[in-house]
């Protein structure tokens, strides 16, 4: 057994404690995979992450990414965490206006924006139209209405997303998935009405379900968000830059802040909060 550094970063919080956490391994070295796989069961956490050095000479460190069910190739708000505490804890980018992190979908680009910071949402592995079997699965499952449903794509970018658009916020929060029916991981998103975008600064709601990953609900998520940006600001269903709130269905109050550069590559970004610092025995 060895001692290990570890981080929990609080990440996308529109304040402490309301966003969603991510547990991190510092200098993961020695740990093999299954150890790692049963410390993400262990926290019961949406993921936790192990930071290693890196194998490809661009990157400023190696992260893997599990869920309680599975690595990923890539995850948004594992992302954002784990560079936190990389930096927090002394990691220096060799780079100075960005770090780059190496993860299964290959390298992932990250910069400062103001106090946080936001990756370049990665390209799609799949993308396009969703067959007419899996749509009516999928809406059945999350009791999608008639009416509702605006749009619907793959935006999987490494966790496997199904993006539904609806017609508004209060569709997103109304719906009520049968857990046991959805075997997609899908994410649905919809507008907020002009006094809703007025009091929360937000400008979209975003629910994330995903069963397959050991979660049904995802507090906060990067990767579907980065998927949906990509998706609906490219089609002009959504402006260049906007806000996402998420998290309200489970109590949280997560905000996610997109941004289109001048070369058209979306970042999402958000704030960092370490809230637990300490070491776990391994």
């Amino acid at each position: 057994m060895a001692t290990y550094t570890f981080s929990q970063v609080d990440v996308f919080g529109s304040r402490s404690l309301v966003g969603n956490p991510v547990a991190v391994v510092h200098d993961a070295t020695g740990l093999d995979d299954e150890r790692m796989a049963e410390l993400a069961r262990w926290t019961n956490l949406s993921e936790t992450t192990f930071l290693l050095p890196p194998e490809d000479p661009g990157a400023d460190y190696r992260l893997r990414i599990f869920t309680p069910g599975e690595e990923l190739p890539f995850a948004g708000h594992p992302t954002l965490g784990s560079a936190h505490a990389w930096l927090e804890s002394g990691g220096a980018p060799a780079l100075t206006d960005r770090v780059v992190q190496e993860c299964g979908i290959g390298l992932v680009e990250l910069r400062g924006e103001g106090d946080a910071l936001a990756f370049r949402a990665p390209g799609f592995l799949r993308t396009g139209p969703v067959d007419e079997e899996t749509l009516g699965r999928v809406i059945g499952a999350l009791g999608v209405e008639p009416g509702q449903l605006v749009g619907a794509w793959w935006i999987d970018n490494g966790p496997g997303w199904l993006g539904l658009e609806l017609d508004s916020a209060a569709s997103v929060l109304s719906l009520r998935p049968d857990f046991g029916a959805l075997d997609v991981d899908t994410g649905v998103i919809g507008p907020l009405d002009a006094d809703e975008r007025a009091s929360t600064g937000a400008d979209v709601e975003v629910r994330a379900f995903c069963p397959g990953m050991g979660i049904n609900e995802d507090p906060v998520t990067g990767s579907l968000n980065a998927g949906f940006a990509v998706w609906l600001t490219d089609e002009g269903r959504l402006p260049p830059s906007y806000v996402a709130r998420q998290g309200t269905a489970l109590g949280r109050d997560g905000r996610v802040r997109i941004s289109t550069d001048d070369a058209g590559d979306v970042w999402v970004g958000g704030t960092s909060r370490t809230v637990v610092r300490g070491t776990v025995d391994l």
